[in-house]
């Protein structure tokens, strides 16, 4: 089954994601679009700016997607598949537009865990709009505006006539430090490169290294000298047999990146890993993490190097929930390295460093044949 697409189109309150979510529905190349908006209100009003709106959007209203209405989010998106699937309604993606106030962080969640989603759709991205004139204010004031900001695929500047060049600077440095992988573009007239937009998510199964690398962004490193190795006890729990293979003797030899620069609460840490990683460490690390902190885990992206498999993996993980591991068609020359990009929130740096020596401690020196 194909999977639709989705991306979640978010920003504070009056960052123009109502004016981008125009210009995208008017770009006749994006082809047909599904959209969900919500609203905070009993009046809604967004919608009515939508132009060109049509049975295919749906309007969520009184209430936060973050917190009152993940039951008819899940609602809303079933019907539209069913009638899309009935031959009721032709589209190609969902877009769903929050409210300023949203964080996506459990919306992305209820996206990964509803029963009655069931396979249909795929993560195409987050796209997080931002305010070139109040942004910084905007950052200083609200948590959930940090938050949309570190959750970002793709990052849209917008109202960049109006600021001080300076000061627009300024914005983009602490953007980049926010959320270091994503992409910065500047909206004109609330219209960005539909190429830019879309295409952001995991690769599906058979997907190439390369989109996995773009997806994934984790800038490349030097290795560093490897960690004692340490002994564990055989795992147990949600992730256990993540890959199904038998347990090794474990020897690390891993390279970890310098953390990002971040805003307060907001802590990000990329490694990668240049041996093999056996599946019962992999599975052992993934229960730990998530079990105990999974719930400051806004993303986690990986691309491993399994022992024992001879093409990479990719998981996606938001907060508990980690989607099953997607095989990528092959390797790419004979650069083989894991690379791991977590971003948290309240998230002490220390525990993010406890947890990437746990898997350093349990990585193989043996290649894999090519």
């Amino acid at each position: 089954m194909t999977r639709i697409p989705l991306t979640l189109l978010t920003g504070y309150l009056g960052a123009g994601k109502t004016t981008l979510l125009n210009a995208l529905l008017a770009d006749a190349s994006a082809g047909r679009i599904a959209v969900v908006v919500n609203e905070f209100g009993d009046v809604g009003l967004d919608h009515d700016l939508i132009i060109g709106t049509t049975e295919e959007t749906v309007l969520l209203a009184s209430g936060c997607l973050c917190c009152t209405v993940r039951g008819d989010l899940v609602t809303a998106l079933d019907g539209l598949l069913m009638r899309r699937a009935a031959g009721d309604l032709a589209f190609e993606r969902i877009v769903i537009e929050t409210t300023g106030l949203a964080d996506p962080t459990p919306i992305l969640h209820t996206l990964v865990v509803a029963p009655q989603l069931g396979g249909r759709l795929r993560l195409d991205g987050v796209i997080t709009v931002c305010d070139a004139v109040n942004g910084a204010a905007t950052l200083d004031a609200g948590f959930e505006s940090v938050q949309q900001v570190a959750m970002a695929d793709v990052l849209v500047l917008t109202k960049t006539d109006l600021a001080h060049p300076f000061d627009i600077a300024r914005l983009e440095t602490r953007l980049a430090a926010l959320a270091p992988g994503a992409r910065l573009l500047h909206a004109r007239h609330g219209r960005v490169p539909l190429a830019a937009l879309f295409g952001h998510g995991a690769p599906g199964a058979g997907g190439t290294l390369p989109e996995a690398e773009a997806w994934i962004k984790a800038p490349p490193t030097a290795p560093q000298p490897p960690f004692p190795a340490q002994r564990s006890g055989p795992p147990s729990g949600p992730t256990h047999g993540l890959f199904g293979l038998p347990a090794a003797r474990p020897s690390p030899q891993t390279a970890m990146m310098p953390p990002a620069r971040h805003d307060d609460r907001i802590t990000s840490v990329s490694m990668v890993i240049d041996t093999p990683i056996h599946p019962v460490m992999l599975d052992l690390w993934l229960e730990t993490l998530l079990a105990t902190r999974g719930a400051e885990i806004l993303r986690l992206k990986a691309v491993l190097w399994a022992e024992g498999i001879d093409t990479p993996y990719v998981i996606h993980g938001v907060q508990h929930i980690v989607d099953p591991p997607v095989r990528l068609a092959r390797w790419t020359g004979t650069d083989r390295k894991s690379r791991i990009v977590i971003i948290g929130r309240d998230l002490p740096q220390q525990a993010l460093r406890d947890s990437v020596e746990m898997l350093r401690a349990g990585t193989t020196v043996h290649p894999l044949t090519a």
